[in-house]
């Protein structure tokens, strides 16, 4: 019976200790390994009326270079803004109706390794007078990068969850339908080149700066793959020996990822967010020898409306005149809440139970850690957002 138990023990521990461990791959990224940022202009035709109309010049110049590029010969204006162009004052003028076309941006995020050939997802956003781009297609857009080089080609019929009615002079809108996603809607056309296979080392960057983080994922490596394989540059950025052949190196790199590791406790912060009452506080905050108290004070002001008769000459009222009289009644409250002490290293479930015993609420908690930083008391960093 008893070396059941044992063994159960250390069956937990284990457990617990297994828990605590990271990926590699969950802690850090590869340097030059990254997602690249895509923009483009475009067109959204086959709208329900709810486009640009003729009020936005640029909607109208556009549709007017795809069509050009079509082979199509638009004779005449498209908007009242060529009408201005061209001197022609009347609106009676023949013209392309805008209202089924929006000018929207187009981006999408292209993931490092993408190959062409490879689809992704676009969003898409109106940014003239559109009121919906529900039921519209995107016209065959270029997806450029920082560069200016294209890289993709967007193209297809958006998926819009905001909806827009109206009747009656009464307007409900539910969502965003000025801007919608195109799911594999960009085909890629251009392939990113890394440096990943251009260097000696390959360079693991932390997501958090650690030199405790950083030095277990040393010490791992070295373990698993032999000393000097890994060394640690900064809080940051881990430099491993890898294998030149290509094949090898994305072995190698899998292995690595997959090896586990106790990254190093966080640093000590709470993070206040005033404008919703949101109070974070990490595991590790302390708080030195201290009392606090914290009390609630109330002004209430109270206001009557009266309507005397006072004698002749009181109040410079004549004789039967009727006066009106405000009354005005002033009290302050303070509620008595009790002083509550903190010990010498408390940690985070005493500083939860201690304010929670006088009632505090958010605002007054956020009142509270403010105060027990600014005296010195509060061992953590103290954010606020």
């Amino acid at each position: 019976m008893k070396k059941t138990i044992i063994y159960s023990i250390t069956l937990l521990l284990c457990i617990v200790q297994i828990a605590q461990a990271d990926r590699v791959k969950d802690l850090t990224s590869v340097a030059g390994v990254r997602s690249n940022q895509l923009i483009g202009y475009g067109l959204v035709v086959g709208l329900s009326g709810t486009g640009d109309r003729d009020k936005i010049s640029f909607t109208a110049q556009s549709l007017k270079t795809v069509l050009d590029r079509l082979g199509v010969d638009v004779d005449g204006p498209v908007s009242n803004y060529d009408l201005y162009q061209r001197g022609v004052a009347s609106l009676a003028y023949d013209k392309t109706k805008l209202d089924n076309v929006a000018s929207v941006i187009v981006t999408a995020t292209l993931p490092p390794f993408a190959k062409p050939g490879q689809t992704i997802d676009v969003n898409v956003a109106a940014i003239g007078l559109a009121s919906s781009l529900r039921g519209g297609s995107l016209v065959l857009t270029e997806l450029r990068g920082t560069d200016g080089q294209i890289y993709a080609l967007a193209q297809g019929g958006l998926a819009v969850s905001g909806v827009e009615v109206s009747a009656a002079g009464t307007e409900i809108t539910v969502g965003v339908p000025t801007a919608g996603r195109i799911p594999g809607g960009a085909i890629i056309e251009r392939e990113v080149i890394t440096p990943f296979d251009q260097s000696e080392f390959v360079i693991l960057n932390a997501s958090q700066a650690d030199f405790t983080t950083t030095s277990a994922i040393t010490n791992a490596i070295n373990e698993n793959f032999g000393e000097g394989t890994a060394r640690s540059i900064d809080a940051i950025s881990v430099a491993i020996r890898a294998p030149s052949d290509i094949s090898d190196r994305v072995n190698f790199l899998s292995m690595v990822e997959n090896l586990e590791v106790t990254p190093g406790e966080p640093k000590a912060r709470v993070v206040v967010n005033s404008r919703t009452g949101t109070v974070v506080i990490s595991r590790t905050v302390r708080v030195t020898a201290t009392a606090v108290t914290h009390g609630q004070l109330t002004v209430k002001v109270s206001a009557t409306n009266e309507v005397v008769q006072p004698p002749a000459g009181l109040l410079g009222a004549g004789e039967g005149d009727a006066v009106p009289l405000v009354n005005a009644d002033v009290a302050i409250e303070e509620e008595a809440r009790p002083m509550f002490v903190f010990q010498p290293g408390v940690n985070l479930r005493d500083i939860v139970d201690a304010v929670n015993q006088v009632g505090a609420t958010p605002s007054s908690l956020i009142a509270i850690l403010d105060a027990l930083k600014s005296s010195g008391s509060l061992r953590a960093e103290l954010i606020v957002i």
